[in-house]
Parts: structure tokens; sequence; C-alpha cells
């Protein structure tokens, strides 16, 4: 187990690199921050000195070399725009996806276990097509026009629910749904099929010879056996809600990295758009390791493989 850790983190760990090296390097080629934040009277000898104070006018390899040295102090750099640490703008608006993410995950698991279960039991029947057609749909749904729908109809035809913010529970309802639509069709089908498989095995024949009830057969002992790659699926999903949530948050004004992230990029603000890449990218990859390692320990085939 060790040994299959180490390697996925080293092999993980070579995107991360790459992430960082390709934000501090893309995000500068979204013009020069002396536009936004100086006056368009500002001198040439203006402009130099507010390049020289935030280090822009280096090489941009100079630059990354800083940066890399000031990161490994768990040094950040400053805002731009408001001067606070980079780190707690970023920390601030962390906790707010983090919380969007995992009510949604949390949602779309309980849901395609009840849904996939409930059409595994009886194949190819009405409840069965149903719950495929349905999942089918959402899995195909763009999360973008969802959310504008959504806003449309609840927000301004129906006036039922806002438009943003994250004060009272009607706020959550369109983020949440619509960040759940897809996850919720993928864990669907492959919870459906993974069950399918689990409850034509020979053991719950002979639960039910036993005399098992039919919730125990299910939810006792097919879903515990169909488990593993529905588990595998939730976390490759639950990475995607983390990276994915930057559409969400921005159409709905939900106060999390998403929107940090594009706030960042529109104010040219790179020490807190680097900033906020590499927490999120970190968040991933902690989340794949871990990921990897329940896998591991709930598949013995995966076990055996990384012991022998």
């Amino acid at each position: 187990m060790l040994t299959f850790l180490r390697r996925r983190i080293v092999s993980s760990a070579i995107p991360l690199v790459v992430v960082i090296l390709g934000v501090f390097y893309l995000a500068r080629l979204t013009g020069d921050p002396a536009n936004l934040y100086l006056p368009l009277s500002a001198t040439p000898e203006m402009r130099a000195e507010f390049a020289a104070r935030h280090g822009f006018d280096q090489p941009l390899l100079v630059q990354f070399g800083d940066y890399l040295s000031q990161v490994i102090q768990l040094n950040f750099g400053e805002s731009l725009r408001t001067a606070e640490p980079a780190a707690d703008a970023v920390l601030r608006a962390f906790p707010a996806t983090l919380q969007l993410a995992g009510a949604t995950m949390i949602l779309a698991i309980l849901g395609a276990i009840v849904v996939g279960s409930w059409a595994a039991y009886r194949p190819n029947s009405v409840a069965d097509r149903v719950a495929s057609f349905t999942s089918t749909t959402a899995a195909s749904m763009p999360d973008f026009w969802f959310a504008i729908m959504g806003v449309l109809v609840f927000a301004v035809a129906l006036g039922w629910l806002p438009t943003s913010g994250t004060e009272g529970a009607a706020a959550w309802v369109l983020p949440v749904v619509t960040l759940l639509i897809r996850p919720f069709g993928v864990l669907v089908q492959v919870v459906r099929g993974a069950m399918v498989t689990a409850l034509s095995a020979p053991y719950i024949k002979v639960a039910r010879s036993k005399g098992a009830g039919e919730l125990r057969v299910v939810f006792g002992h097919a879903l515990r056996n169909a488990a593993p790659p529905a588990l595998t699926v939730a976390g490759d999903l639950a990475v995607g809600l983390v990276n994915g949530a930057v559409v969400v948050e921005t159409i709905f004004g939900w106060p999390g990295i998403g929107k940090l992230m594009i706030t960042s990029i529109l104010q040219r603000d790179f020490a807190v758009l680097q900033a906020a890449v590499l927490v999120t990218a970190i968040t991933i990859f902690a989340l794949n390791i871990i990921i990897d390692a329940c896998y591991a320990l709930l598949d013995s085939r995966v076990r055996q493989g990384v012991t022998a």
C-alpha cells in the first residue's frame, strides 16, 4: 500500500507543477496590471515605479523563481487590489466552495443509491426505464445552461428563489441543484450497473434462501459489493465539482474560490489568482490520493497488485 501511494503521489505531483507553471505564465498574458491600477495620466516613471515595486520589471523566469521561493516559505504574495495577503483572500473563499461541493456530493450519492438500486431491483421495468432516461438526460446536461434556465424560471419569472448570495436555505437551492444534476445522472448509471451484477450473483440467492429480507439483500449485501466502482466514480466527480464550480459560482454570485479566480483574472490580481489555483490544485491532488487509497482498501485485487 505504501509503495502504491508513493507512486501515486509522485505521478500526481507532476501535473501539479505543470499547473503552477502554466497559471503563472498564462496570467501574465491577460495584460499589464498597471493599466488597471494606475490612472490614464500615469507617466512612464509612475509605471516603472509600479512595476519595480511588484517585481514586474524582472524577466519572467526570474519572477517565477522568486514566486517559487516564496511559495516554499508559504508566502503567496499580496493582492494588487486590496493589498492583503493573497492567502487570506483564498482561505476566506475556499470554505464556501467546499461547502457547496460537499453538500452537492452527499445529495448526489444518496439519491443515486436510492434511484440506482430501485432501477436495478426490477431491470427492464418501467421504473428502470424512467431512471435510465432521467439519468442519461441529467448526465448530458451542461451546468451553465441549467444554471441560466434556473435563474430565468425560478428566480426571474416565478420569484421563488434568489439569484445570488448564501443567506438562507433558498439561496442554496439553485447552486446545489445545478451542480447536482450531472453527478447524480452519472452515479445512477454506475450504481444501477453495479447493482444489477451484484443482485444476480450466487451469494444473493443464498441470502434470500436463508430468509433475509429484501432491504437487507439489496442494501446490506448487494450494495456493499457494488460500492467499489461507484466509489471510484464518486471520487472523480467530487474532484470535478471542486474544479468545475467556477461557472456556477460566477452565475450565482457564490463567494467561493471559482468566483475569486474569475475576479482575479479580470482585475489582473496575479498573486490571488496563483494562490487560488495552487490551493485548488493541491486539494484535487489530495482528493485523488484519498480516492486511490480507498479503492485499494476496498478492492482486494488492487491490494494484491500493489503488494506484488
